[in-house]
């Protein structure tokens, strides 16, 4: 495991949050968060990732069979902020230039006219991801990662803030393509959604009687792109102790060497460990989830909290660990258990 780096001052540590910029920040997340439950029935856990994902400034893959209000739960968080929002059904056939948008020839004017495709919006869902080919799945790797397209040459900025949520079903894989690692990276987290309670199933009959979950019926807010905003840069000063960076960067190096640490007859189920985008985006993701529960700091139970929803799709493992039913979170969990914690 890396030594521990000597302790310093962190950068801009005395330019933390103030307790009216948590105030503020805490009133804009009661709003979503009062808009998500009206339509949304439970799922918790995936309200926060969606804000996480959103505080944080990152994508989120989602993957759960069809059904599930992936789809609701994307368009509702949109409505709530009043931004732009796109639906991209991904399907073999679709091509790069239908989601990031085509040069045409326009006759009356002699010359050729950008249109910008679908991709250009502050909520992206791409539906069903896995549909597409591995050449469309590509032409996001630039939108996710450097926020712009390129077309015909021209270098075109995407929204801000700018919000990729993708859906894939984990359970029907005729016609699909499995995602490249390099786009998996890419996504901050991964959240698996899970069937509704018997409760909760009860309580979204209720609501669709009453009208509640009609999709012409819109949430009402206050929340603007600017509070958006306002929430990102807030949450880029929440203070990062260096206890909790070592905590991070030791976890990293353990799931590319865990042969030492969680025995090598469970290290030989890891393929590969996780990259530095597994480090930045534990330190990203916990600075939100702390904001989210009201805090100016990040502890370790933040980096606890996450360690399913940004590692299960970075450790990678063996077609062995498959074949005998081991799940990446259990391998996980192994991880931290061998890492003291802070």
């Amino acid at each position: 495991m890396p030594a521990p780096a000597p302790a310093r001052p962190t950068p801009g540590s005395d330019a933390g949050p103030s307790a009216a910029e948590m105030q503020r920040a805490g009133e804009v997340l009661k709003v979503i968060s009062d808009a998500y439950s009206a339509k949304m029935v439970g799922q918790e856990r995936l309200r926060t990732s969606l804000l996480v994902s959103l505080i944080a400034g990152g994508h989120i893959l989602l993957e759960s069979v069809p059904g599930l209000a992936k789809t609701t739960a994307a368009s509702t968080l949109a409505d709530t902020i009043k931004a732009s929002f796109k639906r991209i059904q991904c399907t073999p056939d679709l091509l790069p230039s239908d989601i990031t948008g085509n040069q045409i020839y326009d006759a009356a004017t002699g010359s050729f006219r950008t249109i910008l495709g679908p991709v250009h919006a502050n909520f992206v869902l791409l539906d069903e991801i896995n549909r597409s080919s591995a050449k469309t799945q590509s032409a996001m790797l630039e939108a996710m990662q450097e926020h712009q397209t390129t077309i015909g040459g021209e270098v075109h900025h995407l929204p801000k803030p700018f919000l990729v949520i993708a859906t894939q079903n984990p359970i029907e894989q005729e016609g699909t393509y499995e995602l490249p690692e390099a786009q998996m990276d890419r996504f901050l987290l991964k959240e698996i959604v899970d069937y509704p309670s018997p409760a909760d199933e009860f309580e979204i009959l209720r609501r669709i009687d009453s009208g509640v979950l009609d999709p012409d019926r819109h949430v009402t807010s206050a929340v603007t792109l600017e509070d958006v905003k306002m929430l990102q840069e807030v949450a880029s000063r929440i203070y990062v102790d260096d206890a909790i960076r070592n905590y991070i960067v030791s976890l990293a190096y353990v799931t590319r060497n865990p042969g030492p640490y969680i025995g090598e007859d469970r290290a030989r189920y890891i393929k590969y460990g996780a990259s530095p985008r597994a480090s930045i985006a534990f330190l990203q993701a916990s600075r939100a989830l702390a904001m989210l529960n009201g805090r100016t700091h990040v502890i370790p139970e933040d980096i606890r909290t996450l360690r399913h929803v940004i590692l299960r799709h970075r450790v990678l493992l063996t077609f062995e660990a498959d074949a005998e039913g081991t799940r990446s979170e259990e391998i996980i969990d192994q991880i931290f258990t061998s890492v003291p914690t802070p």
